[in-house]
């Protein structure tokens, strides 16, 4: 039991890297009387339970007290390869900004090296609700995107930057006051 939430945090980055090998490779890999239409719902669903292995992975941690270095080093990375995979992905394909890609990745690394700082001052800036809001606009403009059946995916990725960019801003605050 204690190893589930590594586990979970493995296997989403097993699923980022099939993702990607999905989203970039579908051509080359399957048939061609496959319709182009199922690399989309199989990215999607790719995509999807490798999100929800997210959500678990936490919430077993914390039910069962089963934190670890290890998960509270790979879990972000982890998080992060998902993120990043979708969205190499989504600009091959053409169906997401390189400018909305751009910023909601620098906003990533940028509360990484905030992170990073804090830690070397013995303080740790713990996950806000704003930051919750932020991965669930993130994973739904992403899942919208992939499955690439309804228009308002673009709308749901530009939400997801402006929450993006809102909870840098509020982590920003918390790390200032942190470290003083």
């Amino acid at each position: 039991m204690k190893n589930i939430p590594n586990i979970l945090t493995f296997s989403r980055i097993a699923l980022s890297i099939l993702l990607l090998i999905v989203l970039l490779y579908w051509e080359s890999i399957i048939p061609k009387w496959v319709d182009i239409s199922w690399r989309n719902y199989c990215a999607c669903l790719i995509f999807c339970i490798a999100s929800i292995t997210d959500f678990f992975d936490g919430y077993i941690a914390r039910q069962f007290n089963l934190g670890s270095t290890f998960g509270e080093v790979f879990d972000p990375l982890a998080d992060k390869m998902l993120i990043l995979g979708a969205f190499i992905g989504l600009l091959w394909l053409e169906r997401a900004s390189a400018w909305a890609v751009f910023i909601i990745l620098s906003r990533e690394f940028y509360i990484t090296g905030l992170r990073v700082v804090a830690a070397n001052f013995h303080q740790n800036i713990a996950a806000s609700s704003l930051g919750k809001y932020k991965t669930g606009f993130q994973i739904l403009a992403i899942a919208f995107l992939l499955a690439d059946f309804f228009p308002g995916g673009t709308l749901f990725l530009w939400i997801a930057v402006f929450v993006t960019l809102y909870s840098g801003v509020d982590y920003t605050f918390k790390y200032y006051k942190a470290i003083k």
